[in-house]
């Protein structure tokens, strides 16, 4: 029988993208601010329909809005890790990745009673030591490659990278691979962003993005027998009014073609269960 996963996911950033940008004015903070605004139109939104998602919050944030942060593990959603800033860990060393790791997994525990299960990379940009130290703090899964569309995978490390030569892959590991795709996240498609030296427009019609979102949806209703979509908003992003409209759309459309809504970590446990890793048979 079909069955099609849907994973609704929230990077509560809140302002921790700004500063981890460079941009520390008022404006920019206020910004991030309004994603307490939407977190709660979000929370309440989710409470009525009896939908469970996951929400990969930064340590800052964490530090930042406890209460709010409290909110989202007291309506039984996922906690997912999502750095201690927003730095990207492309742009940390070694020593800096892990030691985010460990803060803000420490504060996830804190909070939720348990660490997280999931992480989900500031920026979607790994570094050549994120797979070694995410499979060393045991995680289960990551969200931050984009091989695939409904099809989650093991990830791999890339042993190097030469222009003129083919690239080498190391072999599949354990950490599953629960794939993303920038289409499917809110911020490119709504969010301006100026800064001295690029623009992000944004401010795309709400109507066409949700056409953009319904239609990835349908496709995989059509195309598969098993898969598993996950959509990517930021609280401050999609709780603008015009766009809860449209989450809200989108969600009953999918009700309508028989979606199952669930939490990343169960979908990465039930992709697991059918395709254990070689390790996993021992």
């Amino acid at each position: 029988m079909a069955r099609h996963l849907v994973c609704l996911t929230f990077d509560f950033d809140t302002y921790t993208g700004f500063v981890a940008r460079g941009m520390t004015t008022p404006t920019p903070i206020s910004r991030g601010e309004f994603g307490i605004v939407g977190a709660k139109r979000i929370l309440k939104l989710f409470a009525e329909q009896r939908i469970p998602t996951t929400w990969f919050i930064p340590g800052v944030t964490i530090a930042a809005y406890p209460d709010d942060c409290q909110r989202v593990v007291d309506a039984g959603h996922e906690i997912g890790h999502h750095g201690y800033t927003h730095v990207p860990p492309a742009a940390l060393s070694r020593e800096q990745e892990e030691d985010g790791l460990l803060r803000a997994n420490a504060m996830i525990e804190k909070l939720a009673g348990k660490r997280a299960r999931g992480y989900r990379s500031p920026s979607w940009d790994l570094s050549a030591h994120t797979l070694d130290l995410l499979l060393a703090q045991g995680f289960l899964y990551d969200s931050s490659l984009m091989g695939d569309d409904h099809t989650p995978y093991r990830a791999r490390r890339i042993e190097k990278v030469v222009l003129d030569e083919p690239i080498r892959f190391g072999p599949p590991t354990k950490l599953i691979e629960m794939p993303i795709s920038w289409s499917l996240d809110d911020y490119p498609h709504f969010e301006f962003v100026r800064t001295p030296d690029w623009v992000l427009p944004g401010l795309s019609a709400a109507e066409g993005v949700l056409g953009n979102w319904t239609q990835d949806f349908l496709y995989m209703v059509r195309t598969t027998e098993w898969g598993v979509l996950t959509y990517t908003f930021h609280p401050y992003v999609i709780g603008r009014g015009h766009r809860m409209a449209i989450l809200e759309r989108l969600i009953r459309t999918m009700q309508e073609h028989g979606a199952v809504f669930c939490t990343m970590e169960q979908a990465a446990r039930e992709w697991m269960a059918a395709h254990p890793h070689p390790e996993d048979r021992r």
